[in-house]
């Protein structure tokens, strides 16, 4: 079956503390060359039948009203998972 992939993340304004925590531990493990991390939310929507438009209409919807905090996340993709 077709899966739909939907990424949310905070808003770049909004202060990601598990970011920081797992920046800070790759500073502390060797791992110099990354200046930053932030952590987000992947979800997987599993489709019965094919994915047309009107599915990924539907996808984009509830990623906005249900999935996501629209005043602390966005919705940053919405895709086929290949």
């Amino acid at each position: 079956m077709p899966t739909i992939v939907v990424e949310v993340m905070p808003k770049a304004e909004i202060l990601d503390p598990q970011g920081k925590a797992v920046a800070g531990a790759l500073t502390r493990l060797g791992h110099n060359q990354f200046s930053g991390v932030r952590i987000g939310k992947r979800f997987e929507l599993t489709v019965d039948g094919p994915v047309t438009a009107e599915t990924l209409a539907a996808a984009k919807t509830i990623a906005e009203d249900i999935l996501s905090n629209s005043v602390i996340e966005d919705v940053v993709s919405i895709s086929e998972a290949k």
